[in-house]
């Protein structure tokens, strides 16, 4: 038994909705809870319903449009604070200069 073209591609299955991120009402989850735990810090902080209600929704629309740009953006903002930066050759490096 020989195989003919061992070189052909081998497709598999996958399904749209193991990536699709976990949202509630279209926004990322993390988010539309940061959103809600800010907006009732400020009903509790200044007793207004309105005030909770509007930082709520700003806090919702500015998280949804954030959403459909990149679902991933917080957890890449997130960790980028705990890797280096790299090293950028085109960059010029500080140096240090001495006048005697």
């Amino acid at each position: 038994m020989t195989m003919a073209n061992t070189n052909a591609p081998e497709y598999r299955a996958v399904f749209r909705v193991l990536y699709r991120p976990m949202t509630i009402w279209g926004v990322e989850r993390r988010l539309f809870f940061l959103a809600l735990l800010l907006g009732a810090c400020v009903f509790n902080l200044f007793k207004t319903f309105v005030g909770g209600l509007a930082v709520w929704a700003v806090l919702y629309l500015g998280a949804l449009q954030m959403t459909a740009r990149d679902p991933q953006m917080l957890t890449i903002l997130l960790r980028a604070g705990r890797y280096r930066p790299r090293f950028d050759s085109a960059k010029p490096s500080a140096f240090a200069m001495e006048i005697r």
